[in-house]
């Protein structure tokens, strides 16, 4: 395909197609799986390019996925699967004496679940392909161009063979190294945390009592978990050990660590796969740049304290799938597009805090520091509003969007997974990228030209408030007296 120029049509396929309702997706990880399953879902024709071959790689590092985001897998029909792959776990320790409960979460996932990053991978990548995706793997994005139209993506083989992609819009979410936002000149500033930290896959004579273990004791921090076939992923640092990334790794010292830190090493042998990497803190000062946009770890990276990485990445792709399809299919402006930004840069800014600050309070080591972990810990054992606003953000429940001034108390907070009359719930009614309204029992039933993209269902209670809830689950209007106009006014402003 030298010196062509490749528009990406419904079907794939070269030619001279029109690209103006279509999306190119960068990076085939979680992220951007979901992405790019959302818009094929909701009609948008998206390709997906990977650099690397058509394979998902059981090297990842993400072991946990939070209520928030088995939410929004379930709206997509696939948090029963996932569940079935991975196993729940209802309380975190921290610390040594912090125990954070999980099974009072307000929520239908009152849990947390430790599963490998590719098994969640497995079930994205089947509901993108069945629902058009199409996947050009070995593809390496080498530049990238924009004007008032589109985007062009240069693209690059192994064999060397150059091309262009043109699109309406791209979405990066190629990970810390984003070649998308490389080619923006989006600076990425921040600093790396902690160096030299080592992984491991490794097989374990004595099976740990906890399904996650995680402890640190003076210089040393190590964390296990199970893949489920035998094996477990050990993560683990030595402050004392400060050395580059290519530095030999040998299961001596990955056990050395662990004993350190756990007080045993549990057997570790038959170790499959060791590697060194050091944990940044990094963030891009715009997740979108004109027509191009960043999600996942191309926008924003941290440590893996409180496994929020993976989490955060795909309640981006949730947040911006169904605005790229309102305004592709022309229900929404253009503006609606910013409102990503607005939403989810402020979450990625906390995801930072909160992981690093959980980080340099386990590594504390300094009197101070010491001391302050120690009044954490007893203010989050014992004050429950304060507990409950941490297990808020580590779970993702607790976040809510900024509302425009005027709006309904609930205007932009989540929505749990209520029950609705007929025998129904929210996420079900969810499914398909759907705007739902949810109005009070003996409302007349309403009908319009929206059903395609629209549900409506009444509370099971007595409950007044209309809500029109937006499709990834948060409140995009509300009120405690509406009336038919005002209903109708809602829904053409927001649904289109």
């Amino acid at each position: 395909m030298t010196g062509t120029t490749d528009t990406i049509g419904t079907t794939g396929t070269t030619g001279p197609t029109d690209p103006t309702g279509h999306v190119i997706v960068v990076g085939s990880g979680p992220t951007g799986l979901l992405l790019a399953g959302d818009l094929a879902a909701a009609g948008v024709p998206v390709t997906l390019l990977e650099k690397r071959p058509q394979k998902i790689s059981n090297l990842s590092r993400a072991f946990v996925l939070h209520a928030r985001t088995l939410e929004q897998l379930d709206a997509r029909g696939l948090a029963d699967e996932v569940e079935q792959a991975g196993r729940p776990l209802d309380r975190l320790r921290l610390f040594g004496r912090l125990t954070i409960a999980l099974d009072t979460l307000p929520s239908r996932f009152n849990h947390l679940l430790v599963i490998p990053q590719y098994e969640v991978e497995k079930a994205l990548l089947r509901r993108a392909t069945e629902a058009g995706v199409v996947f050009r793997y070995e593809t390496e994005v080498t530049g990238l161009a924009q004007d008032a139209d589109g985007v062009t993506v240069t693209v690059r083989t192994p064999a060397g063979d150059t091309g262009e992609l043109r699109a309406a819009y791209a979405v990066g979410t190629d990970g810390m190294r984003s070649a998308v936002r490389n080619a923006l000149g989006l600076d990425f500033p921040g600093r790396s945390v902690i160096r030299s930290v080592v992984l491991a896959d490794v097989r374990l004579a004595q099976e740990p009592e906890s399904l996650l273990t995680v402890d640190t004791v003076g210089d040393a921090f190590a964390f296990l978990a199970p893949f489920g076939d035998g094996y477990y992923r050990v993560i683990g640092w030595n402050r004392a050990r400060d050395v580059p990334d290519s530095e030999p790794l040998d299961l001596e010292e990955v056990k050395e660590i662990t004993r350190r830190a756990l007080g045993r090493d549990f057997g570790m042998y038959d170790a499959r796969w060791m590697s060194r990497f050091h944990s940044d803190e990094r963030q891009a000062p715009a997740y979108r740049v004109g027509r191009v946009f960043l999600a996942g770890d191309a926008a924003h990276v941290h440590t893996p304290a409180g496994g929020q990485g993976m989490n955060t990445g795909l309640q981006d792709a949730a947040n911006l799938g169904w605005k790229l399809a309102q305004v592709l299919h022309g229900r929404s402006g253009p503006d609606l597009l910013d409102t990503y930004q607005a939403e989810r840069h402020p979450v990625g800014k906390s995801v930072l805090r909160s992981s690093g600050g959980i980080v340099r309070l386990a590594m504390a080591k300094r009197p101070w520091t010491l001391a302050l972990r120690g009044g954490l810990t007893t203010v989050l054992n014992t004050v429950a509003p304060a507990r409950r606003r941490a297990v808020g953000r580590i779970t993702g429940i607790g976040y809510r969007y900024p509302a425009p001034r005027g709006s309904h108390r609930l205007t932009g907070t989540r929505v749990p997974d209520v029950a609705l009359a007929g025998g129904g719930r929210l996420h079900e009614a969810l499914r398909g990228g759907r705007f739902v309204l949810i109005t009070p029992a003996g409302t007349a039933e309403r009908t319009s030209a929206r059903e395609d993209r629209l549900s409506v269902g009444h509370w099971v209670s007595d409950r007044r408030t209309t809500l029109l809830v937006r499709p990834d689950g948060y409140v995009a209007w509300a009120s405690d007296a509406a009336d038919a106009p005002a209903v109708e006014a809602a829904l053409a402003t927001h649904v289109g």
